[in-house]
Order: C-alpha cells, then structure tokens, then sequence
C-alpha cells in the first residue's frame, strides 16, 4: 500500500501561486492514477484534479479549471498542484489520494484511499 505525504503549503496573498507536492513511498506509485482533494473550514472535502498514471489525461473541479496544473514525476514517486491566480475561496487543507480507477467526471471520495495527512493552504492578504 501506498503512503502519502503532502508539503508545500503555506500562507500567500491573492493572486499568489503556490506547488503542492505529495510524495509517495512505495514503488507501485507509477501505476497509480492520483488526485487532488481540499477541504475548507466546515466544508466536505471536495475533488480538486486528477491525473492517470500515464499523465496522459488530467481532471479539474470547474472551480480551479485554468488555474490549478496537476502533475506527477513517477521517476521521483511526486504528484504536484500548481496553484496560480489564488483567491481566499481557495483556502483549505488540500490532500493527495490514490484513484482506484479512473473517470472522465463526477469524481468522488469513495473513489480515493491511501490519503495524505493533508497541508494547509491559506489565501489572505
């Protein structure tokens, strides 16, 4: 089983950009389609992108369609979450997870397992 651990957080004005990365140990991190969740305070964690393993196909929430980038370099066993144009509504704790199997829409939490502990994202001038 996989195991993850995100950084990359940190507070940053509107506008700013941040890079989410989630490391992954194990060596079967290549065959796995990944993901991207927040959860902002006294919200649901809510589906942000994903990614096969490929990379070939990448998923969005309509909210960050445009400005968020997912990425993965399996040779470092790394997913990543380019954020740029950020704004206070995206403020949450953003976690990485393993897709069980890949969709083209309505992505869901019960598709995810093997999830990260989380890191906090704040967006405040």
């Amino acid at each position: 089983q996989v195991q993850l651990v995100e950084s990359g957080g940190g507070l940053v004005q509107p506008g700013g950009s941040l890079r989410l990365s989630c490391e992954a140990s194990g060596r079967t991190f290549s065959t796995y389609d990944m993901g991207w969740f927040r959860q902002a305070p006294g919200k649901g964690r809510e589906f942000v992108a994903a990614i096969t393993w490929t990379t070939s196909r990448t998923n969005y929430a309509d909210s960050v369609k445009g400005r968020f980038t997912i990425s993965r370099d399996n040779a470092k066993n790394t997913l990543y979450l380019l954020m740029n144009s950020l704004t206070p509504e995206d403020t949450a704790v953003y976690y990485c997870a393993v897709a069980y199997r890949w969709k083209s829409t309505g992505w869901a939490l019960s598709d995810f397992g093997s999830w990260g502990q989380g890191t906090q994202v704040t967006v405040s001038s």
